[in-house]
């Protein structure tokens, strides 16, 4: 009888220290934030400001430790097998989902491994075409890409990658084929589309944005399902001629599965406060990125439908990135 009594106690104990007790002593050293992608980029700037930031409200040291490649499958391995107890944490991305469709070999389940903590922001992307194209809107461009069948180019940052599945959701939807050309990164892309090589492309606006501005590309509109907060006098797809086109690639926080809740809904709490702040909106808009801050378990439904939807992309076009 008493070993068991102990045993209740040891269990009641631990329960105490996963819910609202990690909470008020957590976190007990410094965090750090995992990011997938090289120093430098709008993912990068973005998560050094939320570090910063957290830092402030979290009374220990946020670190930004960058761990590139592999689609971001490094970074996401990485802290599926961390210590659940929110001191690691992981910038995740629409890769995240997206990579068991599109590789052969994935070590951590999307789903399964990561606690999710918050959707902080989606990345502004922006459907472009050349001058030469006769299209000032989504509709006529359908209408010229109908007309002229497998004469379009676009381009994409890579295989895989969203602005690949972004153009090939919209091959779907729309009942056209364009002619996928893949490079290394937005810059020899976007080079290609301003000498006419290219017809049409889906991009960051972060990238693209110069170029629009200059009259060298032209923009029809964004990919997101509502009017982007950085565009909002530009159309979405769906509105714009072709209803049912939806992409959004997106950025969270992720923490490794059996994080305690407690824990996950404080970073969550914490996150919300940092995302209301006007020098955080400011600088999320100047990277081309929209606040989202959505509550963990509307990121972890989100999610789910995300897998599923990019799944049947990659299935239907035959992508592949290995």
């Amino acid at each position: 009888m008493f070993n068991k009594a102990l045993a209740c106690v040891a269990l009641a104990a631990a329960a105490l220290a996963g819910g609202p007790a990690a909470a008020q002593t957590y976190p007990t050293k410094p965090v750090t934030l995992v990011v997938p992608f090289s120093p430098g980029g709008a993912a990068d700037i973005m998560s050094r400001l939320l570090a910063e930031r957290l830092h402030k409200r979290l009374g220990q040291p946020v670190l930004v430790e960058n761990k590139p490649g592999a689609g971001t499958m490094i970074a996401s391995e990485y802290v599926a097998k961390a210590a659940p107890d929110g001191h690691t944490l992981l910038l995740a991305a629409s890769s995240l989902g997206i990579a068991p469709s599109l590789y052969s070999k994935v070590n951590y389940d999307p789903v399964k491994d990561f606690a999710p903590v918050s959707q902080v922001a989606s990345v502004v992307h922006v459907l472009v075409v050349h001058p030469s194209i006769p299209a000032r809107n989504v509709g006529e461009l359908v209408s010229w890409l109908k007309a002229n069948p497998n004469k379009a180019n676009y381009g994409s940052v890579g295989a895989g990658t969203s602005t690949h599945l972004e153009a090939e959701l919209f091959n779907s939807v729309a009942g056209v084929k364009m002619q996928h050309i893949p490079y290394k990164g937005s810059a020899p892309a976007l080079t290609d589309m301003i000498g006419g090589q290219l017809q049409v492309m889906f991009d960051a606006y972060a990238s693209s944005g110069p170029f629009i501005k200059d009259g060298k590309v032209r923009l029809l509109a964004v990919t997101t399902a509502q009017r982007s907060q950085s565009l909002p006098d530009t159309p979405t797809v769906a509105e714009s001629g072709l209803p049912g086109y939806e992409a959004m690639p997106w950025l969270g926080v992720v923490a490794p599965a059996k994080t305690p809740a407690a824990v996950v809904n404080k970073l969550h709490d914490e996150l919300q406060e940092v995302l209301k702040e006007p020098e955080v909106k400011d600088k999320f808009r100047s990277l081309g990125l929209d606040i989202i801050g959505n509550k963990p378990e509307e990121f972890a439904a989100f999610l789910r439908k995300d897998i599923v939807k990019w799944a049947k992309v990659i299935k239907d076009s035959g992508a592949k990135a290995d």
